[in-house]
């Protein structure tokens, strides 16, 4: 298995790099999209690869072709072979996909950020999802601070739930809306329900000021009683 190419970078056209590591021999290389730009300023130069070698089906796996996939850093290749293991993410999608860095991938997954996973090349919604849902707690040696990437989790968490809370403290009815909502209540009404039908009536009253024995005729009008 050839595990590490050095030699002087000749050319790289769509993702493809071309290494002289001899005389006479050029190594082909597939590239992460996100390492393309870089590579294109070194052409000339010496560059060494992190690579992984495996076979690619042609011709419906008729038969195979062997590839290389050369990678900046041993922690790159990492991150590549844990994204691959992705139900529908393969070698050729996950080198599109990686637009940017594996870092910033890896710190979009830990936090469940689908939305800025499916603007990336080959990641939809859903395949963001089931990235997120997969590789979930399996990111560790990838995060700058893990520990701080779950502090944070836990605090979008909880404002989240603070949101929530805020808004329900809001749509809770008070006066005559109050004491309508338990009058239905009473009756049989779902709360739920009763504070829809409420809601409703003071919606159509507008400006009207309504007691709660009005908001009750009212509401139970509307539903075919009284």
């Amino acid at each position: 298995m050839i595990s590490r190419i050095e030699g002087v970078l000749e050319d790289v056209v769509e993702g493809v790099a071309e290494v002289r590591v001899g005389e006479g021999v050029v190594h082909e290389l597939l590239v992460p999209a996100c390492d393309a730009g870089e590579l294109l300023t070194q052409q000339g130069r010496r560059v060494s690869f992190f690579t992984l070698h495996y076979l690619e089906s042609q011709g419906q796996g008729s038969h195979f072709v062997p590839r290389l996939i050369g990678f900046s850093s041993r922690e790159q290749r990492a991150f590549f072979e844990l994204l691959t293991t992705v139900k529908g993410i393969g070698n050729r999608k996950a080198l599109r996909a990686m637009q940017v860095s594996h870092g910033r991938m890896a710190e979009a997954i830990a936090a469940g950020d689908a939305k800025f996973l499916s603007t990336l090349p080959e990641i939809g919604k859903r395949t963001a999802e089931s990235t997120i849902v997969e590789l979930k707690g399996k990111l560790d040696p990838f995060l700058k601070d893990p520990s701080a990437t779950r502090r944070a989790l836990e605090k979008g968490a909880v404002a989240a739930a603070a949101a929530v809370g805020a808004a329900m403290a809001l749509a809770q009815p008070s006066g005559p809306a109050a004491d309508a909502e338990d009058v239905l209540v009473a009756l049989g009404e779902q709360r739920s329900q009763a504070r829809q039908r409420i809601e409703r009536v003071l919606a159509a009253a507008g400006v009207e000021a309504l007691g709660a024995d009005e908001i009750v005729t009212r509401a139970l009008r509307s539903r075919g009683v009284g």
